[in-house]
């Protein structure tokens, strides 16, 4: 959406797209007064991993599964009841929830007199004692604290804050105190949770799935690990299940995402709740790996894993029927889908230097300074355009009216003049279009030389002589509001974006350098313009 002198008349009242963009609004080119918000003229990006929850999503109700979201914090019970013995190296590998104790706070008489002199007041005192009794209590939520001692008190709540900060230090000496509920670490704990309540209500088979986060207590967050990570989980409930199902929901779901062949393997892992005959890794084959710099250059990729919940660890939750469970790092697939070897470079681009914006993302950047105000300004730069593009080889000295009519009121003839000998009207670089090609910004002119910059680049619409020429428009009006009786606008050498009227979001010109790129935005120009005010 970007200004071209040429075609602005080809603006209708409804088709601003060709509208021209001014600081943080769209100005129609028809109706100067008529302005629409740019906040929301452009298409957002969507963060690959969750665009792969989307897409996974999508792949599981297609194969006629059932959404539902299962507890994300559960108590430690439900670790032990599933893993029995070995519970407790599990639940070395999750963060258990802490939270602070409320405490017994005093209101002696030596707080009440310091009290008093911050405030400068007197205050019910049996009223503030119910304020923190009430918090002790918990029938007073943490953040509704100093808003109550406050109105107790009859001041602000930043003095109310003060006066907790200062004179009770019980809040300072809290220390979290933990309970027995984690977060979720496998997604495998929610589901024995869920079918609890819903295996022996729902007809059969009942096929359902959770694209949801887990928490694991790493040693540390590396290129292939993370704190937190999302599991795309599924189980299909059934008085028959086996792991011929598991092999069959694997293929079904991993083919809609470009997956061809599968292979199977026994998991050695063994989780404790599942059958151990049935915990099976699955490998699926990516075309799109072959020949790739990762260790998957043969195409094969261990993608997911699957079982049949143990019996033993069902009767726990007296579920009846055999269950399988079939669950996939989200992190995993979303890295072999769009190429990421560094799992925190996929979930933090923002952290790890991998943020990146596209060419037309940085062509938006790229705006006009000035512009003029009125119909006749937009009249007058787009004259000064025709006529430069008319006129540019003239011989010097030469003079060329461009406009000839009304500004405020006021009688306005337009020139493109050059007096010096031996020259041309305008410079070589006029017709010079701002294009941006691989995070670079450039001012060139459509030649062979530049034809690849051209057409693998993103073209703004905007020439040196385009932008330069609202910018007169603009000086002319200012001048006619001002009662001069002429003025003259001229550019010599382009030696950056403003030299045109343009300029860049500062951010954007920060990462085009961060990034190695540049801005050659130059050129000889040489064009002047000259009006003359007045019969």
């Amino acid at each position: 959406m970007k200004f071209n002198a040429r075609k602005f008349k080809e603006l209708s009242d409804k088709d601003f797209e060709k509208a021209w963009l001014s600081g943080k609004e769209i100005i129609s080119l028809q109706d100067p007064n008529r302005v629409y918000p740019r906040l929301f003229y452009s298409h957002g990006e969507e963060h690959p991993l969750f665009k792969t929850i989307g897409m996974l999503r999508e792949a599981y109700l297609r194969m006629g599964f059932r959404e539902v979201v299962n507890p994300l914090i559960v108590e430690d019970v439900h670790v032990k009841k599933q893993f029995g013995k070995e519970a407790l190296a599990v639940l070395d590998r999750c963060f258990y929830l802490a939270s602070l104790p409320k405490p017994n706070v005093g209101i002696s008489t030596e707080r009440i007199e310091k009290i008093k002199n911050i405030t400068g007041k007197d205050f019910n005192e049996e009223d503030l004692r119910k304020v923190f009794h009430t918090y002790k209590k918990g029938q007073l939520d943490g953040d509704d604290l100093s808003y109550e001692v406050a109105k107790v008190l009859g001041v602000d709540d930043l003095t109310a804050i003060r006066i907790i900060d200062d004179l009770f230090p019980e809040f300072k000496q809290l220390k979290p105190e933990p309970s027995k509920l984690t977060l979720r670490s496998h997604m495998t704990t929610g589901w024995f949770i869920t079918l609890s309540e819903i295996a022996d209500k729902l007809p059969l088979p009942i096929k359902l799935f959770s694209v949801d986060r887990c928490f694991r207590k790493e040693q540390g967050e590396d290129a292939t690990r993370l704190y937190s990570y999302f599991s795309a989980s599924c189980v299909l409930v059934d008085e028959d299940v086996s792991v011929d199902d598991g092999k069959a929901v694997a293929e079904a779901l991993l083919r809609q995402f470009g997956f061809e062949k599968f292979k199977f393997k026994p998991d050695e892992k063994r989780s404790k709740y599942y059958i151990p005959s049935t915990q099976t890794e699955v490998y699926a084959f990516y075309p799109k790996l072959v020949g790739s710099k990762t260790k998957y250059s043969d195409g094969w990729v261990e993608i997911a894993t699957f079982g049949i919940y143990s019996p033993t660890a069902l009767a726990e939750y007296d579920i009846d029927y055999p269950v399988m469970n079939l669950g996939l790092g989200v992190e995993r697939l979303a890295m072999i889908l769009f190429g990421y070897e560094d799992v925190r470079k996929l979930v933090y681009p923002q952290l790890y230097g991998q943020i990146k914006l596209s060419d037309l993302e940085i062509a938006r950047a790229i705006r006009i300074k000035e512009v003029p105000g009125t119909s006749s300004g937009f009249e007058i730069a787009k004259k000064i355009v025709e006529t430069a593009e008319r006129y540019a080889d003239a011989e010097s000295p030469c003079s060329f009216l461009a406009f000839e009519g009304e500004v405020y009121s006021r009688k306005v003839k337009v020139y493109l003049e050059e007096n010096e000998p031996n020259s041309k009207l305008c410079g070589p670089a006029f017709k010079n279009e701002i294009v941006v090609y691989n995070g670079s910004v450039y001012g060139v002119p459509e030649t062979e030389e530049f034809k690849k910059i051209f057409e693998e680049g993103v073209r703004c619409g905007i020439r040196y002589i385009d932008a330069f020429s609202l910018l007169a428009a603009k000086k002319i009006e200012d001048s006619a509001l001002r009662g001069k009786e002429n003025v003259l606008i001229r550019v010599r050498n382009v030696e950056g974006l403003s030299s045109v009227n343009l300029t860049i979001q500062e951010n954007v010109r920060n990462y085009i350098v961060w990034k190695g790129g540049k801005i050659d935005v130059r050129g000889p120009m040489f064009v002047k313009v000259r009006a003359l005010y007045g019969d």
